[in-house]
């Protein structure tokens, strides 16, 4: 009787648990406060150390969106090309660049009409402060139904410079802006301007300047370099300093060994 009497207890717990469920799932979570208090702090730490590499790239990424890009060429002129309206002819203009960085700087121009538009030379590489001049070709066509152009007005060509970073002593191909496009700066897109060509103005004079430094800076490439090694004469024959002084001594000893044999 006093074993039965033991076990009744336990058997009264297991109704009354049936009756209240809600009481047993009360003791369940309150008797490991600790567990479920630690399962937030780790899932919260876990969810910071996630999100700090994710924020600094968005920092960075939005920060690159709103800087302007850092301009390694000055442009002259800065914003338009000019060029003498002369309908069915091949008219020019000119434009001034210079490497404003302490870097070697390649630049590349492209434009929105191939067929009627070519720049020469149509890139480069610029030491720092050194500058050049590219002249742009442009073939005008005539006005649609006879209409007149107007003058002074923004054409719908456009020319669109680019920069690189490069190292000294790299020569200026093109497939450098391919294969570094993320390090490469649009300096500028120019839009073209046609001028009377038969009315004088300011932009019209400067124009005619750059255009003769141009041709002065072309010219100036097509003479030949100065000659630092040995000196050609005759068909082939190097004559080197070292040996033609060699041979003046061998000659002198000749002499001087005829001299004392008399």
């Amino acid at each position: 009787m006093a074993i039965t009497d033991r076990q009744n207890p336990r058997a009264e717990t297991k109704s009354l648990f049936r009756l209240f469920p809600f009481w047993q799932r009360r003791t369940t979570i309150s008797s490991s406060p600790s567990s479920t208090q630690n399962q937030p702090d780790r899932n919260r730490h876990r969810n910071t150390d996630v999100s700090k590499p994710s924020s600094a790239l968005s920092i960075s990424s939005v920060a690159r969106s709103i800087l302007p890009a850092r301009r390694r060429l000055r442009l002259d002129p800065s914003s338009y090309l000019y060029f003498p309206y002369e309908p069915g002819k091949q008219v020019r203009s000119a434009i001034k660049l210079k490497n404003t960085s302490k870097s070697h700087t390649a630049f590349k121009f492209q434009t929105t009409a191939p067929k009627s538009c070519y720049m020469r030379p149509p890139g480069g590489v610029l030491a720092p402060g050194e500058s050049a001049f590219a002249t742009v070709f442009k073939f005008v066509e005539h006005p649609e139904n006879n209409e007149k152009q107007q003058l002074n007005q923004k054409s719908k060509a456009k020319f669109k410079i680019m920069s690189l970073k490069v190292k000294p002593g790299v020569e200026f191909v093109p497939e450098l802006f391919d294969e570094q496009k993320d390090q490469v700066t649009v300096e500028r897109v120019l839009r073209v301007i046609f001028l009377d060509a038969e009315r004088p103005s300011a932009a019209l004079e400067k124009l005619k300047r750059h255009l003769d430094e141009a041709e002065a800076a072309v010219e100036e490439r097509k003479k030949p370099l100065p000659e630092t090694g040995p000196r050609v004469v005759g068909e082939g024959l190097v004559i080197d300093e070292w040996k033609e002084r060699r041979e003046k001594y061998l000659a002198r000893q000749q002499v001087e060994a005829i001299d004392s044999s008399s």
